[in-house]
């Protein structure tokens, strides 16, 4: 059964040894956030402070931070599973006779079950704050350069103006007093794109800043899901079962019922105001620019709720273990776009969008360059400035194999291309101007005479059958 809530995922963790309770007082200016770098950078268990200086809400850090946790709380151990999921379902046909409809029941009955259900309350909607504040809400400092208290793992919920499909991102949040806070959603992000459409129509657009909630959604607001995917779907085909929603009390959407708190307002797409500097995942802080502003409307909650956070800098962090997920549940998409691809990985250390490494089954001249063509032209891989390609039998998750293809199968001349005047991550570094930069691609694999290759392919260093299987037999008589 998947975990509801975050009380059961806590639980759950704790039970297997992955979660450690503080009971110290501790303050949320800096030191929350540097007892959570410490235990991130040294792969430690989720925390869970107790006593927080000020505020009577306790405070869950690096719930997410191991590939275990993110077992546990997804309940699987198979993360293709979940893009293979949404692929089986592009793939269902609704039948049209009979017969075949009674043949189709059990599939179809499925289907119903991960689709989110509206109810009438919640847990969240246990009280109601007539008069909704920040200032209760034990937000973190992190960075001693921050230029403030920032959410960092808030939901962001909106609607498409036009559709009405329901999105879900995790934009962080300045906040600037007890009711207004910037909302960083980059020019790329599907929350900045309904906040144009309603910009372009001359209107606010309501949002709904979700804390907490089951892993399965808290996942599915970070994964880079198909355009027109509801989210809230996108939970239940993860969960294999659909989340409860309930309204909103100001403003009109739909929330996880199970959630630890709801912030509800709307972004004014005329109050713009400088958002930074903030200590980001690429391990650089972002400058200050300009975003609009979120004006608090009303608060929903649990009783005693949990507020759920997260540390982002210099890798590795929690971030980069979500990543690994998205990287695996997206594989299967991934291969229904480009069907030659084996594998790919994006290294934690390239903070999502710096680097990805693609394996094929190489079948013709110029496939790699092909392939990467078509990868930086879906979705979020778009913002991705390196690709390396290489052939199957490399293992694109050990760096020293990678690295061996790059060295033995590309020609720097002949394999690199480069790209200029692409899209690239609002919040990358190296780029001259923001959101705007070039693409690097590695052609690592091995060359063919149709692509110009002249020399003899030189053969691989392989040991013999005959002999791996003596050594295979008498190994455990060499006391080794």
């Amino acid at each position: 059964m998947p975990i509801e809530d975050i009380g059961q995922f806590i639980k759950e963790l704790e039970n297997a040894g992955e979660l450690k309770r503080v009971k110290t007082q501790v303050d949320v200016n800096l030191e929350i956030a540097e007892i959570l770098k410490r235990i991130m950078y040294a792969n430690g268990p989720a925390v869970l402070f107790e006593d927080v200086k000020g505020y009577d809400m306790p405070v869950l850090g690096n719930a997410f931070g191991s590939i275990k946790r993110l077992e546990i709380g997804l309940q699987t151990s198979d993360f293709t599973e979940i893009g293979q999921r949404i692929v089986d379902m592009t793939k269902m046909e609704i039948p049209s006779g009979f017969l075949n409809k009674i043949k189709k029941l059990p599939e179809l009955s499925k289907m119903g079950e991960i689709f989110p259900k509206l109810e009438n309350s919640g847990p969240v909607t246990e009280v109601i704050n007539d008069s909704p504040s920040f200032d209760k809400i034990p937000i973190l400092k992190t960075w001693p350069k921050d230029a403030g208290k920032f959410i960092t793992f808030g939901l962001v919920a909106t609607k498409h103006p036009e559709t009405g499909v329901r999105n879900l991102g995790v934009y962080r949040m300045q906040i600037l007093d007890a009711t207004h806070a910037l909302m960083h959603w980059q020019k790329h992000k599907r929350g900045a794109h309904h906040h144009d459409i309603a910009k372009e129509k001359g209107k606010k657009i309501e949002v709904a800043i979700i804390i907490g909630g089951d892993p399965a959604t808290v996942f599915s607001a970070v994964a880079p899901v198909p355009e027109g995917l509801d989210k809230y779907l996108f939970a239940g085909i993860s969960r294999k079962k659909g989340i409860k929603i309930v309204k909103c009390k100001t403003i009109d959407l739909e929330v996880p019922a199970n959630a630890e708190m709801v912030l509800e307002g709307y972004v004014d797409p005329t109050d713009i105001r400088d958002e930074g500097p903030f200590g980001d995942h690429t391990g650089y802080y972002t400058p200050k620019e300009p975003y609009p502003t979120f004006t608090l409307t009303g608060i929903m909650q649990r009783k005693k709720p949990i507020y759920l956070t997260t540390i982002v800098g210099k890798p590795i962090l929690e971030d980069s273990f979500i990543g690994k997920v998205i990287e695996r549940s997206f594989l299967p998409l991934i291969r229904m776009f480009q069907p030659e691809v084996v594998d790919f990985a994006m290294p934690a250390a390239g903070w999502f969008q710096g680097i990805a490494i693609i394996s094929i089954k190489k079948m013709y001249p110029g496939q790699a360059k092909k392939v990467m063509m078509g990868l930086w032209g879906l979705g979020q891989l778009a913002l991705t400035k390196i690709f390396v390609v290489v052939d199957a039998d490399v293992n694109v998750h050990d760096m020293n194999d990678v690295i061996w293809a790059v060295t033995t199968r590309a020609d720097a001349a002949r394999d690199t291309i480069i790209i200029d005047n692409t899209p690239t991550d609002t919040l990358d570094p190296a780029s001259s101007r923001v959101n705007l930069g070039s693409k690097l691609g590695i052609d690592a694999t091995q060359k063919t005479k149709e692509e110009g290759y002249e020399r003899e392919i030189q053969e691989l260093v392989k040991t013999d059958d005959a002999t791996k299987e003596l050594v295979d037999s008498k190994w455990s008589k060499y006391g080794l």
